[in-house]
């Protein structure tokens, strides 16, 4: 079984490396992080990570995973990346996304007439797209599943993992990264903060990926 995640410079780290940690745990699996090419590619906080194979020496992959980001945005006008994605999904199992990057799968055209989700605050730009935003932690629609903001990857890789193996497998996974969350306050989505928390940080993530709203269709 091959899953491939989309490595891209400035995207969120957690956004791909939540999802890796569950996906390489899939009995049989082999995990790539796949970019143009060999070198460390920077996240937005400045970690860098190694990409473990390039897109013109990438196999066949049963799922495809694209992480967000702000580094998302220039993506969206690269024809090479686009062309990989569409070239991806005539055979892949699962076509899937992590927050804004489910913008990049509807930009390759891979998300017209499925439901999706991504980070709350960009959920309006899914219907450019023919994307139908469904409100969910993880939204799944056929071969097409996709996570909210940043920290749902991994609700969104054990899902995948159970379909991908089986409800034991990933609950045996989530058992062994302790993944039992239990946050310390009642702010993690716009549902439960606070209406001035959620002003300040959508004011604050809108303006810096002001350039989204301006690629719109």
């Amino acid at each position: 079984m091959h899953i491939g995640l989309l490595l891209f410079p400035e995207l969120t780290q957690l956004d791909l490396t939540g999802p890796f940690e569950v996906l390489h745990r899939i009995p049989g699996a082999t995990v790539h992080l796949v970019w143009k090419d060999l070198q460390p590619v920077r996240a937005d906080s400045g970690l860098a990570i190694l990409p473990t194979t390039t897109i013109a020496d990438c196999p066949a992959l049963d799922v495809v995973m694209v992480p967000g980001g702000f580094g998302q945005i220039a993506l969206m006008d690269d024809e090479e990346i686009l062309t990989w994605l569409r070239a991806q999904a005539v055979h892949a199992k699962y076509m899937t996304a992590v927050c804004t990057g489910a913008l990049l799968l509807g930009g390759a055209g891979l998300l017209d007439g499925y439901r999706a989700t991504t980070h709350w605050a960009f959920t309006e730009l899914l219907a450019d797209y023919g994307a139908i935003y469904t409100p969910g932690r993880v939204v799944e629609d056929r071969d097409r599943i996709t996570g909210g903001g940043v920290s749902a990857g991994i609700d969104f890789a054990l899902l995948l993992a159970a379909r991908l193996a089986n409800e034991q497998v990933a609950k045996a996974i989530q058992l062994g990264i302790e993944y039992n969350p239990a946050p310390p306050f009642a702010a993690g989505h716009p549902d439960v903060a606070e209406p001035e928390l959620v002003a300040l940080v959508r004011e604050r993530l809108v303006s810096r990926g002001s350039a989204r709203f301006a690629k719109r269709r």
